[in-house]
């Protein structure tokens, strides 16, 4: 059946650029059942977008481009003090008792580790690894609660399934972790399906908390998430610059930099 959806059919040829490293216009209009054409007007969509680098007969990812995504696996290899401290000052903010979300990421897992202590909470996640860290934690009493959907590169659950699961729950605290920031975009990621799921943790929630090591500053994903004034609180590391510091706390009610 062929995919209708222009948006839904350009994160797909994104996402296969992504795995493959390069596509021909051919596998594409294949493997989505749409013609040549349809898959050339979408590369050219792509590539005026930033996100593809046109070859002959297809496509690749641009170097360095805002689409990049890196799986877990290789960001949680980076910046591991930071992300250590960000995530024992995150788990301060949570106390037996509440509910609270972790979306996907490296540092909202290290978060979860650190709440396996805290007994009769309640955890939304988009994440299978934040679940199985906590489905045995040896804190009594904690319910998690894990949203369907479909697994991106990040190990996120994005999608329908996981978009219904979160507009039927409220929790006390969000703790998100994200790909970038900055004053103009605010946070952003470079995966598309990821964006409505991530609106709707920030939504559905009382507090909202961001967590994100000072090398996310300063950079941008594809798609804008939220502004920055929208989050209640971001606890960073002391890497980052006290110009920017500043800059931040204009539009942050609650700045947290964590030494490791």
């Amino acid at each position: 059946m062929a995919d209708g959806l222009p948006a839904v059919r350009r994160q797909k040829i994104v996402e296969q650029v992504r795995a493959a490293g390069a596509v021909r216009v051919s596998e594409l209009a294949e493997e989505l059942g749409v013609s040549d054409m349809t898959v050339r007007r979408d590369l050219n969509h792509l590539v005026k977008e930033g996100e593809l680098h046109k070859v002959h007969g297809g496509a690749r990812l641009q170097p360095g481009s805002s689409a990049d995504e890196p799986g877990f696996r290789s960001k949680s290899e980076l910046q591991l003090p930071e992300k250590a401290a960000i995530a024992a000052a995150a788990a301060t903010l949570v106390e037996p008792g509440m509910s609270v979300s972790l979306t996907s990421g490296t540092t909202t897992f290290a978060l979860a580790r650190a709440l396996r202590q805290i007994p009769e909470i309640t955890v939304v996640t988009n994440s299978p690894r934040i679940a199985d860290v906590l489905q045995d934690a040896p804190a009594r009493d904690q319910t998690v609660l894990l949203t369907g959907g479909l697994r991106t590169v990040s190990d996120a659950l994005v999608g329908p399934l996981a978009t219904a699961a979160l507009r039927s729950l409220h929790v006390d605290r969000c703790f998100m972790g994200v790909h970038g920031l900055s004053l103009s975009d605010g946070l952003t990621t470079p995966n598309m399906m990821e964006v409505e799921v991530n609106e709707l943790f920030l939504q559905r929630s009382d507090s909202r908390v961001v967590l994100a090591d000072s090398s996310k500053w300063g950079m941008r994903g594809l798609y804008s998430i939220a502004p920055l004034d929208s989050i209640d609180t971001l606890i960073t590391d002391a890497g980052l610059a006290d110009s920017d510091a500043e800059l931040i706390a204009r539009h942050v009610h609650d700045l947290r930099l964590e030494k490791p």
